[in-house]
Parts: C-alpha cells; sequence; structure tokens
C-alpha cells in the first residue's frame, strides 16, 4: 500500500528526492506544531523545535541509510539528548516522538505513510483533549497553609476538612521562615465549589490568619 520514494535510490538520491522528503517533513512538524499549540500553552520556541525535529531526524536517516554501525549511534545519540535535558509534560514528550517518528518515516521515503500517520495523531489527540468526560473535576484543589510552628499540624485541620471536603491528603510539609513556621500542602476534594471561601474563612482562623493558597493546578508539574 505505501511506497518509498527512496526505493531505487540506494546509492545515488537526486535533488527532486530529498526535497520531496525535506518539505514533507516540515509540512508534517507544522501540522503538529499548531495543533499542539492550539490545545495547550507553549512557547514560540518549543513550536520552532517541534516543526524542525522531523526534518533535522530526516536528514540523519538518509545519511546513515544501510549502515547498521551509524545508525545504532545515532539512536544513543538520541537518548542522550532526551536524558540530558530538563524533564517536561508528558505531552510535550509524546509531541516530541511523534515528531521523530515523523522524521523517520520521511527519512525512509515513505511520505504517503508520514502524512496519514501525522493526520491520524492530530485527530486522535485533539478528540481526546475536547472529550468532556477526561476533564479534571472543578472541584479539586492544591491546598497550601502555613502555619506557626507550636501548632501541631497532624489534625490541626481535620475537622474543617471533614465538614467541606469529600477527601483530602497532606501531600508535604516543609518548614519556612527560618523554621518559626511550616508549609503544609494538601490535596483535597470539595464537595462544594461554592463553599470554598468558607472553607479558608474557617482555615484563616485556625492559623492565626497567615497565608493560604488554594489552586485548582498540582503544587508542581506532573512530569514524566
Amino acid at each position: 500500500m505505501f511506497t518509498s520514494v527512496l526505493t531505487n535510490a540506494t546509492t545515488q538520491l537526486t535533488l527532486v528526492q530529498i526535497l520531496l522528503c525535506a518539505l514533507t517533513s516540515v509540512l508534517c512538524g507544522l501540522c503538529v506544531a499548531l495543533a499542539y499549540k492550539s490545545i495547550t500553552n507553549t512557547n514560540k520556541s518549543f513550536i520552532t523545535a517541534i516543526t524542525m525535529i522531523p526534518l533535522i531526524v530526516m536528514m540523519v536517516i538518509i545519511m546513515v541509510n544501510g549502515n547498521l554501525g551509524v545508525g545504532v549511534a545515532v539512536a544513543g545519540s538520541f537518548s542522550l539528548v532526551r536524558f540530558r535535558s530538563m524533564p517536561g509534560k508528558a505531552s510535550d514528550i509524546i509531541v516530541i516522538f511523534l515528531a521523530m517518528a515523523i522524521g523517520l518515516a520521511t527519512g525512509t521515503g515513505y511520505l504517503t505513510f508520514a502524512l496519514l500517520m501525522t493526520i491520524c495523531a492530530i485527530v486522535i489527540t485533539v478528540v481526546l483533549v475536547k472529550m468532556p468526560i477526561l476533564n479534571t473535576s472543578d472541584t479539586y484543589r492544591s491546598l497550601r497553609i502555613t502555619i506557626p510552628e507550636d501548632l501541631d499540624y497532624t489534625s490541626v485541620f481535620d475537622d474543617i476538612f471533614k465538614e467541606y471536603t469529600k477527601d483530602y491528603r497532606l501531600e508535604g510539609v516543609r518548614t519556612t521562615n527560618l523554621g518559626s513556621m511550616f508549609l503544609l500542602s494538601y490535596d483535597i476534594h470539595l464537595k462544594d465549589s461554592m463553599n470554598e471561601k468558607a472553607m479558608i474563612d474557617q482555615i484563616r482562623i485556625r492559623n492565626g490568619n497567615l497565608a493560604i493558597n488554594c489552586s485548582h493546578s498540582a503544587s508542581a508539574p506532573i512530569e514524566l
């Protein structure tokens, strides 16, 4: 069903073949980058990188075509790039792998396959992101509470949480302000999001009106 445009180019590549592979790589990378930008808040440099990765991988694959030793070395180089980089969101890593897969397909000349798989990946991703059933509930919160050091944090807010939340969990404790205070991090599931202010008011009375931070997102980004 799918035929490589490089089937008869084992010894010599033509300019037309190279241009076809390069243009397809850039086109697929750009489509993936624009689709990802439409569903996430990402910066221009990451979008540029996603657009260029298929072209770069294509160039490498064409250059090592038929050389197993060089191919293994290149795979090792890609691994080093991954593990020497800062960890990112799961969606970022998936898009990077998709861009590399596109480069592998275009580098071996399977341009139709690369275009078809790019379209399928974009459609599936957009559908999954837009599905309401996968959205996080509006009643989940990340709560950070500052308390004085003489307050026993193990159960000081239990009665408040039992009144206003379905579930709660103390995720972490650390000292702050030169050890004179504790910073507590909770993940909570509110019974009713309309009662969030009432819960915070009760906590303010208990912690002496010190700082409280209640947010929808997790206190630290989830990374792979």
